[in-house]
């Protein structure tokens, strides 16, 4: 994830302290010393819409193996045992569990920051003020274009409608809440109608992602983007960002699962001798590139845990078998070792990379699906081989 606002600004946000900290290559097993990894919870397969691009591949049911009331109750208590700083709840669409406001608020009394992921639909006012007042500390809706890009995507006509009267609702009670906007070949024509949507409807976060290829995304290889499109995707948001900032300082403009994002603004400022190149270069470095099954962790619907919400394909363990502590720090199977220490395994261009201690061989799952290997380079990668060669100075 990398924060354009701070790096073209220097604003800061909680997310910050965990990602860019000094302190937050010093341990293996968490966000820095002091904390255990972000976890995202998948805390149910079943969702009332039917994504195209839907890494869980949920559905309308709910799965049988579903973790109850009590069992997620006590997931929540493993979490504080590893002292998670946030735990991001994810579906499916999370809201279609009957006892989410209850675990919300079980979270909370833990002392659990939370954050939601939701599709926006079932936001309603009553639900809004809810979660507001349970200290729900953000809550992001995906939108993947104006009304009818969005609806088709998401299998339903009044997907925008509703997802925007969501965000509504959570501004009208003081909830924080932004957009998640995932780019493909179908919908990047519509990155500036999503800049304007995020200033007309005064939202004040914006997170881009590129796609990775799980789920039913698997199946959208043919609305992948090239490198030059990857290209001058990204050097339009940088570009519109910075205009952005300049007039709304309080805006937080993200981009999600593509480490090389860092890597080329770091090169556009160094090129363009702008002062904030070395500061730049510096965050990098602490956060350390990809850090699936290091810093951040996945558990789905039915207690099974990966090393990021994306890599499903790859079970660590499960919570109801042997504690989260145990699958996560004092005794990790073989393949969580095998993410703590990427560098031994990786091939191609990710091998050996000038930037790897900023990258950090980037999204395996993205390698896997693409290139059939999960230690493959990323096909994500869309620097240039010079850029690839250029000498780095740690």
């Amino acid at each position: 994830m990398l924060n354009l606002s701070k790096m073209l600004t220097g604003a800061e946000s909680f997310g910050d302290k965990l990602r860019y900290s000094k302190d937050s290559q010093q341990t293996r097993t968490g966000t820095h010393s002091n904390a255990g990894p972000v976890i995202v919870w998948n805390a149910t397969k079943a969702c009332n819409l039917s994504c195209q691009h839907c890494y869980a591949g949920s559905d309308k049911n709910q799965a049988v193996e579903e973790l109850s009331t009590a069992e997620a109750r006590d997931f929540l208590e493993q979490l504080k045992d590893i002292k998670t700083p946030v735990l991001l709840i994810s579906g499916g669409e999370p809201l279609m569990r009957d006892d989410m406001l209850e675990l919300i608020e079980y979270a909370r009394n833990l002392g659990i920051r939370v954050t939601l992921s939701t599709n926006g639909t079932l936001l309603t006012a009553d639900i809004s003020t809810k979660l507001k007042k349970l200290g729900v500390s953000y809550i992001g809706i995906s939108i993947d274009g104006l009304a009818s890009t969005h609806n088709k995507f998401r299998g339903t006509e009044k997907a925008y409608s509703q997802a925007l009267r969501g965000i509504k609702n959570c501004q009208q009670v003081g909830q924080r809440v932004g957009l998640r906007f995932t780019m493909t070949a179908d919908n990047i024509t519509e990155i500036p109608a999503i800049f304007d949507l995020m200033l007309e409807e005064e939202i004040e976060r914006l997170c881009f992602y590129h796609l990775v290829h799980q789920g039913r995304g698997s199946k959208l290889n043919s609305s992948s983007l090239t490198a030059a499109e990857t290209r001058e995707t990204i050097d339009y948001i940088i570009n519109r960002s910075r205009k952005v900032l300049a007039r709304n300082s309080n805006k937080e403009i993200l981009t999600v699962a593509n480490h090389v994002d860092g890597i080329y603004l770091y090169l556009q400022l160094l090129a363009a001798q702008d002062p904030r190149a070395n500061k730049v270069k510096e965050y990098l470095k602490y956060n350390g590139g990809n850090r699936s099954g290091i810093a951040i962790g996945c558990v789905d619907w039915a207690g099974n845990v990966y090393p990021d919400q994306f890599t499903m394909n790859y079970k660590l363990g499960n919570i109801t078998e042997r504690p989260l502590k145990e699958i996560w720090k004092t005794r990790p199977p073989a393949l969580l070792k095998k993410f703590r220490e990427k560098e031994k395994h990786l091939k191609g261009n990710c091998s050996g990379c000038n930037w790897l201690d900023f990258c950090n061989g980037n999204f395996r799952a993205r390698a896997e699906a693409l290139k059939k290997d999960l230690w493959a380079e990323d096909p994500g990668c869309y620097l240039t081989a010079e850029e690839l060669n250029h000498n780095v100075e740690i």
